[in-house]
């Protein structure tokens, strides 16, 4: 894990969620240019700004350093969408989902 994985996850985040690095700065409470530092290198969030980015794109720290999860945004959003299923339709969402993995 380095200071690029950092720069390269707030950018996937960033750019799937359709935001500018303004945008995003802004919504943090920065300047417009706190995004924009942080993806060129000339800066790192704070362990509390990460944090904030975190739960800015409602995902928690550790989905954010999950190297092998490319898209924890959306695990997260699946997630919560089967907090609300009943066990007989968690069971069909599972199977779904083995299938679809073994493609």
């Amino acid at each position: 894990m380095n200071e690029k994985f950092v720069r390269q996850r707030i950018t996937e985040l960033r750019m799937r969620s359709g935001n500018s690095e303004y945008k995003l700065s802004y919504d943090l409470g920065h300047s417009k240019s706190y995004i924009n530092n942080i993806t060129r290198g000339k800066s790192m969030p704070t362990i509390k700004e990460l944090i904030s980015i975190c739960d800015y794109f409602g995902i928690t720290v550790e989905q954010f350093f999950a190297e092998n999860t490319k898209y924890p945004d959306l695990i997260q959003q699946a997630i919560d969408g089967m907090n609300c299923l009943s066990e007989e339709d968690l069971n069909l969402v599972l199977q779904q989902i083995k299938r679809l993995s073994q493609n």
